[in-house]
């Protein structure tokens, strides 16, 4: 599985050319973020056009512990996207880390 740790995230966050979508809920993101794209992994199919940028592009996904964000993985890897990871143990484990 293509996980990345949350020291290589923290590591990639401000470099150019990596996109990191955050699939929890709304309320969730609002409640604490890491500025990431949110899109809540409900609304993934409906979004995926709009996610078209970043086909070739490294795109790391989070949720809150690591659940919905493998399965966004696996769905955007379904769906053409060539360069995917997921945060291993989620938010948590990178607000964890600080």
């Amino acid at each position: 599985m293509n996980l990345i740790s949350t020291q290589s995230l923290k590591s990639k966050l401000n470099i150019d050319g990596v996109v990191v979508i955050d699939v929890r809920e709304k309320w969730e993101y609002e409640e604490e973020n890491i500025g990431a794209l949110n899109i809540p992994l409900g609304d993934l199919p409906k979004k995926l056009t709009e996610l078209d940028f970043c086909k070739n592009k490294e795109v790391i996904v989070h949720c809150k512990s690591g659940t919905r964000s493998n399965q966004a993985m696996k769905y955007l890897i379904k769906n053409g996207f060539s360069n995917v990871k997921s945060l291993e143990g989620g938010i948590e484990a990178y607000l964890k880390s600080n």
